[in-house]
């Protein structure tokens, strides 16, 4: 998987590749293919953003978090799209697929 990572007014080391890196790995576990992932990083006066955009076949995850530690921005931005993530896979095991409230209240006034 090509990850495209960029940034604004800071330099991309090798130490923040990697952690991006090690932690998109752990999306793998949902078995979905990240097309294209996209991380943005930019240094602001209060500290930092980091910004992500990931197409796979259901949609696309989008993504944002900032702090005042590059690393603390990239695992809370992860845990977004990690819930997102989460959010598609199981959509359709929700109770908004199945009947509505409205029609289960319908039937308990019937009996």
């Amino acid at each position: 998987m090509i990850i495209n990572i960029t940034s604004k007014q800071m330099e991309i080391t090798p130490a923040l590749r990697e952690h991006i890196e090690s932690r998109l790995t752990k999306l793998n576990k949902w078995q979905v293919n990240l097309i294209n992932p996209r991380i943005i990083l930019t240094k602001d006066p209060k500290g930092f953003s980091v910004d992500a955009s990931i197409h796979i076949p259901n949609g696309q995850l989008v993504a944002n978090a900032q702090h005042a530690d590059m690393y603390v921005a990239i695992n809370d931005l992860l845990a977004k799209l990690e819930r997102q993530l989460n959010k598609v896979q199981h959509k359709n095991e929700s109770r908004r697929a199945d009947n509505s409230l409205k029609e289960e209240n319908l039937l308990v006034d019937e009996i």
